[in-house]
């Protein structure tokens, strides 16, 4: 871990390939859920540069605040410490980086309503379940004792999540 001392929060980055579905809403919902331990991103491995409205919808439909998102490459963040990266779905997982610090990489396969099949009232009802399990994960992860837990056993704790 990069250290996350005292006062500073730590750094928690969402990945997906596109950067507009998943690892937006768990980003935003990070920020709202466990914004007071986490400093939240989200990138992508190629950006689709929007943000998805069904992510959006999900999003406001849960009173989450949806200012700021956009999409980004991940290379905004290869020289930077990342305490917890999480990837979001398999493709960011084969190829996410190594970043700096020797933070925790976890791997949370969500499906990606985006691509849902159904009408669109059927693909904001996916999407909302997916962001509903989102803040179930973040909620679990925001109470981990990363001060005062083993690093195995947290990266153990981290990897179960993606079970929720």
């Amino acid at each position: 871990m990069s250290g996350a001392g005292a006062g500073r929060k730590m750094s928690l980055l969402f990945i997906c390939t596109g950067n507009c579905c998943r690892s937006q809403m768990a980003e935003a919902i990070a920020r709202q859920v466990a914004g007071d331990r986490f400093e939240v991103f989200s990138c992508g491995s190629d950006p689709a540069g929007f943000v998805h409205p069904l992510s959006l919808g999900a999003l406001e439909t849960m009173g989450i605040d949806t200012s700021g998102l956009e999409s980004k490459s991940w290379d905004v963040f290869l020289n930077r410490n990342i305490d917890i990266a999480i990837t979001v779905c398999d493709s960011a997982n084969q190829t996410c980086p190594v970043f700096p610090g020797g933070g925790f990489k976890a791997h949370w396969p969500l499906p990606d309503p985006s691509f849902m099949d159904g009408t669109y009232e059927e693909r904001e009802e996916f999407a909302l379940r997916i962001a509903e399990r989102i803040k179930l994960k973040v909620q679990r992860l925001a109470a981990l004792d990363f001060k005062g837990t083993k690093r195995k056993n947290l990266q153990h704790e981290l990897d179960l999540l993606a079970d929720l």
